[in-house]
């Protein structure tokens, strides 16, 4: 309650209170048991506030579009999209002097394409963004030192920042002005200005640094502190769940899909059991790995990584020498799930083709590869031991072979043993549309930077967006724009 006083004080100092927009008692309370996904609580805390509080608008469409981004709830979907498009209508006709007006109203709008394109609606989701971007840039001419708009305007200026050259004369014609940097600073005023959104600023940070640029050792460590300061906040140590996956600390993230909050109050996320098989496949723990898969279709038996979950059990069974349980699993691809995210296209796209059981070589180059991505580094070189190029016969595993080896090498901090391991696999893929290439490239220019090799560095950089056609095409020209754009080009 103390902390409540503090936050209602420091609104009413330098906000000011405008009748149409207040951060009370209340909206302060429903706005932190939301942000720790304790959705029913914190919307239950606005129902009376709803009628007359364009904050308590913007809090209720905030829990909504929680709801549906962490569950995909299909059945939901028009509903809830519905009452979003009614509370941007309630806030148009609130004071319109308030600095809280277009802000609020972007954010709702951000909120909707974040929900749309998750939900494969990637125009209608873009067109969002775009009024969003428009709103929060009046705003900030308007009410420059209204510092809360930094936030979601400072993540647009990092997300334009880094589109990729071949998409940036789109951004300019729709008049979007992007800068990773500036974005970055934009959302870290917040984080140091507004101490009710602190935490909020922080966690948008560490997901721009981890999924637009590149999180360092040291900045795991300090993400890490951040999580252990905020083990009662779901939606946090969900993020933090995927970022360290995403990062390669299996053993850390595992701990979070197992220990996380998850009493009745707090929403129920069936994404922490996807992430555990993932783990369990990545250490080689396949049996485990899926019931963790089995427990997630359960739990989710539609929308995203339906199709993945069904081509990780084939792995599953493919890895463990079962090939006829493996062909089962590779059958059902096809016809389950959708296709509006990375996974799920390439479990589509590899049973698109006829099923083929792997070769020994080929099922220690792939378990190395997932022993790789959960951090058992140690254990992913064995399993590569005693195979060189040699080994293959086919030119797509003789390239696949280099970059994963190289993948190890670097994440262990060995560039020099991965440096020639990715020019290997660099000529060798270079007039091909696999990803090992391009993708061999973006990781020797981030090793070129590291070492403060610019000129090396941009020139990496700019081959890994050269290559025309691959599965990984926009991640990788999305990265290697960012680098650059670090780098000042």
């Amino acid at each position: 309650m103390k902390r409540l006083l503090f936050f209602t004080l420091f609104f009413a100092s330098f906000h000011g209170y405008a009748s149409d927009f207040e951060w009370n008692t209340k909206t302060q309370q429903a706005y932190l048991d939301i942000f720790k996904l304790k959705l029913t609580k914190g919307q239950q805390e606005l129902s009376s506030e709803l009628g007359t509080n364009g904050v308590a608008l913007y809090l209720d469409d905030y829990a909504d579009m929680l709801y549906l981004l962490l569950t995909e709830d299909r059945r939901s979907y028009e509903a809830l999209v519905k009452k979003g498009e009614q509370r941007l209508e309630r806030l148009e006709d609130m004071d319109q002097e308030s600095p809280w007006n277009r802000c609020l109203r972007a954010e709702i709008k951000m909120h909707w394409a974040f929900v749309k394109i998750k939900f494969g609606k990637e125009v209608p989701g873009a067109w969002d963004v775009i009024k969003a971007y428009k709103l929060l840039d009046e705003n900030a001419k308007k009410f420059p030192q209204f510092t809360y708009n930094k936030k979601a305007l400072g993540m647009l200026h990092v997300l334009i920042g880094s589109t990729p050259e071949s998409y940036r004369w789109v951004t300019k014609l729709l008049g979007l002005r992007g800068n990773i940097q500036q974005g970055l600073q934009e959302i870290h005023s917040v984080a140091v200005k507004e101490p009710l959104f602190k935490s909020e600023a922080q966690l948008i940070e560490y997901l721009m640094q981890a999924y637009v640029l590149r999180l360092s050792k040291s900045e795991v460590t300090d993400f890490q502190k951040f999580l252990n300061q905020n083990d009662d906040n779901l939606l946090i140590q969900f993020f933090g769940n995927s970022i360290l996956m995403k990062e390669g600390y299996g053993e850390a993230a595992l701990a979070i899909a197992n220990n996380h909050p998850a009493s009745r109050e707090y929403l129920s996320i069936p994404f922490f059991t996807y992430h555990k098989g993932e783990i369990l496949l990545q250490k080689g723990d396949y049996d485990q790995a899926i019931l963790a898969y089995q427990q997630f279709l359960k739990q989710h038996n539609s929308g995203n990584f339906i199709k993945d979950a069904y081509y990780k059990q084939y792995l599953c069974y493919e890895l463990d020498g079962n090939s006829k349980q493996a062909q089962a699993y590779f059958s059902k691809i096809k016809s389950v799930g959708e296709t509006n995210n990375e996974a799920d296209k390439t479990a589509q796209k590899a049973s698109d083709k006829p099923y083929v059981t792997f070769t020994a070589n080929q099922r220690a180059v792939m378990k190395a590869r997932f022993a790789s991505d959960g951090g058992y580094y140690e254990q992913a070189l064995g399993m590569l031991k005693n195979l060189t190029e040699a080994s293959f016969t086919d030119l797509y595993d003789q390239t696949e072979f280099n970059y994963r080896k190289a993948r190890i090498y670097h994440r262990m901090n060995d560039f020099v043993s991965a440096l020639p391991l990715y020019l290997r696999a660099v000529e060798l893929g270079e007039k091909q549309n696999w990803h090992f290439a391009p993708s061999s490239c973006l990781q020797i220019g981030y090793i070129y930077q590291l070492r403060n090799e610019k000129a090396k560095a941009k020139s990496y950089f700019e081959k890994a967006m050269s290559f025309k056609k691959h599965e990984s095409k926009n991640s990788v020209d999305g990265k290697a724009k960012a680098a650059l754009n670090e780098m000042g080009y």
